[in-house]
């Protein structure tokens, strides 16, 4: 069985995205690992990290996205012609092992969603809408995953910020969780938001299940800004976090800030690829060494 991690934070803006693909690319092309990179972002920011946007627009128009099989679990009386392995898009980058499965600008409908479960409710006595969307919320995701699930090494989510329904089914299908952080208090604040919510989620009585309950941090990784790496006040935020947290949930690899991370967005492929010798690639091909490690 794949190994499922989400990236997440709060706040938005602190590098999720640009950490989830490169770690992808790197497990794939320089450990030989097969993965899935699962965009669960509206802004589909992942999903242009990795095809560009006349691609994207292909798949669209096939409706071979994440909002097809989010719309299969809520409707499940209209007949389908896909299920989860028919909608993932292969060898992405030209990277053997390299999969995605593409996200969508508008993933769900929230009033058929609201519907689906108050018909839910209505009809079982046993539960009310509260308890009808906590067991939606839990199993959503994990329907996704589930008919591929032993065909990767590893699955890999890009969440959106926030704590929105999707971002918790995200989690609740993982067995892992990453948390990149500027070294800002704006960034600290959401982790520590995230941490609290996280630990409500868990011991939610209506959602509690084995692979919840052992979901763990596997590290908060610092994507450093202008002035990140010398500025005393970013270190004192560093400090800050690195307080409330062990030596194990800290990585010990740090994301310069490069320009180059940044071209390589435009390029629509990870800077791993894209720009291979320079400061940041370097970097997350390190942090990638290092996460398996941890594992």
């Amino acid at each position: 069985m794949g190994t499922v991690i989400s990236t997440v934070n709060m706040k938005g803006g602190v590098g999720k995205t640009t950490l989830t693909v490169n770690i992808a690319t790197c497990l794939a092309k320089h450990h030989q690992k097969r993965v899935l990179v699962v965009d669960l972002d509206s802004q589909i920011s992942a999903t242009l990290s990795l095809i560009p946007p006349q691609e994207f627009s292909k798949v669209r128009r096939n409706r071979r996205t994440l909002s097809y099989l989010i719309d299969k679990i809520v409707r499940p009386n209209i007949r389908r012609k896909y299920g989860t392995p028919d909608l993932i898009q292969s060898q992405v980058c030209g990277i053997s092992g390299l999969e995605l499965l593409a996200g969508d600008i508008e993933l769900y409908d929230e009033y058929l969603v609201s519907k689906k479960l108050h018909e839910e409710a209505v009809s079982n006595s046993d539960q009310d809408f509260n308890q009808a969307w906590d067991n939606f919320e839990a199993t959503l995701v994990k329907k996704i995953l589930e008919p591929v699930i032993n065909d990767y090494d590893f699955i890999i989510m890009d969440c959106a910020p926030g704590y929105n329904l999707l971002t918790r089914s995200g989690i609740a299908a993982s067995n892992f969780y990453i948390l990149p952080a500027r070294p800002e208090p704006l960034s600290l604040i959401g982790i520590q938001l995230l941490e609290k919510r996280i630990n409500r989620l868990k011991n939610n009585e209506t959602t509690q299940s084995e692979q919840l309950k052992n979901l763990r941090l596997l590290g908060i990784v610092f994507v450093l800004s202008a002035g990140g790496l010398f500025g005393r006040y970013y270190k004192q935020v560093m400090q800050r976090i690195e307080q409330d947290f062990t030596p194990e949930q800290v990585f010990q690899q740090q994301i310069p800030m490069d320009v180059n991370v940044a071209k390589a967005v435009d390029m629509f492929t990870p800077a791993v690829l894209a720009m291979p010798n320079c400061s940041g690639a370097k970097a997350f091909v390190n942090l990638t060494e290092e996460l398996l490690k941890k594992m």
